[in-house]
């Protein structure tokens, strides 16, 4: 994906599949319309790792989205607490998309920005980002800090799915 050019608050890019998407920063900086569908930018601001929508890549808004679609979800949960400058982080985020987009809603990814979601952060014990806790029928089962290789990240969400 190249960045074509910034106009005032849009900016086109040309995606993968040849369709042009234009980022529409004054609806909402992580959002990115594609013709009828959207994409979702991993990070505040342009960021060049874009995943397209995903139904099982949510984005926490508040406590109470975090009970219904994490706590209480009957899906495993691979929940990502992160923040935008982050380095560690921007480097996590898209594998963990990946690999979380290729098992085709056998997981659901939750994403958490610790600088918006403070209190949530510290009532699930983070204290340094990244951290990543897989949880089942909202029970922690598995809990890692920092970064981890693909092997490591794939046998984590495996773990968690059986």
């Amino acid at each position: 994906m190249a960045l074509r050019g910034i106009l005032g608050s849009l900016a086109r890019i040309q995606c993968k599949i040849g369709q042009t998407c234009i980022i529409q920063r004054n609806i909402s900086p992580n959002v990115i319309s594609l013709n009828n569908s959207v994409l979702l930018a991993a990070t505040k601001g342009f960021h060049t790792s874009l995943a397209c929508k995903n139904e099982h890549i949510i984005s926490i808004q508040d406590e109470e989205d975090f009970n219904k679609r994490v706590l209480e979800n009957s899906t495993p949960v691979v929940v990502d607490f992160f923040a935008t400058w982050c380095g560690p982080c921007k480097l996590l985020g898209p594998r963990l998309e990946s690999l979380v987009a290729g098992k085709n809603g056998k997981v659901i990814l939750a994403k958490i920005d610790i600088d918006e979601m403070t209190d949530l952060a510290v009532n699930h014990g983070v204290e340094a980002v990244p951290t990543v806790i897989g949880m089942k029928n909202g029970k922690v089962i598995e809990k890692f800090v920092g970064l981890k290789d693909d092997a490591a990240l794939q046998s984590f969400i495996d773990k968690l799915i059986s």
